[in-house]
């Protein structure tokens, strides 16, 4: 299914919906960020996805993280809590989501790198190459907040 974002756009779709997300911040032992581009939007982003009727929060991120890039992973805290009303995502099916994400920090378990059908791209890219490639702002304001290290949570 196709989606578009919208941020602070005066002519984007009014939402319609809202549902608990999680997207996986996840360093290796290099310090490369483990990142996919989306088949939805052609964009880069770090793993995520939808929480599903029966698990926790981190079972989803650890889900959407092995389904997503074929790694394993653990959950070691929290990033930030993402509710910013003026960023929606609009799918081809009607449905226009308003932003609600919580980012988790992961450690890499194991496993194999390997696409899905919802990523057409993964692999572990150095910090000193995220901003060579195409991401929305809102991956881009997660990143910041992970690296800054500073253990704080951000919320809005």
């Amino acid at each position: 299914m196709a989606r578009a974002d919208y941020l602070n756009d005066p002519n984007a779709p009014k939402a319609n919906s809202i549902a608990v997300a999680v997207s996986v911040f996840i360093q290796d032992d290099e310090g490369r960020i483990l990142m996919i581009r989306r088949t939805d939007n052609d964009l880069y982003s770090i793993p995520g996805g939808q929480l599903e009727l029966g698990e926790t929060l981190s079972q989803a991120a650890v889900r959407e993280v092995r389904e997503e890039t074929g790694i394993e992973c653990e959950v070691t805290g929290v990033v930030g809590l993402y509710s910013n009303p003026n960023h929606v995502i609009a799918y081809d099916d009607g449905e226009v989501r308003q932003e609600f994400s919580i980012c988790f920090r992961a450690k890499p378990r194991g496993g194999q790198l390997r696409t899905s059908n919802e990523s057409k791209e993964v692999g572990w890219v150095k910090v000193s190459d995220i901003s060579a490639l195409s991401t929305h702002p809102s991956i881009e304001l997660r990143l910041k907040h992970a690296l800054r290290g500073n253990g704080s949570t951000y919320f809005s």
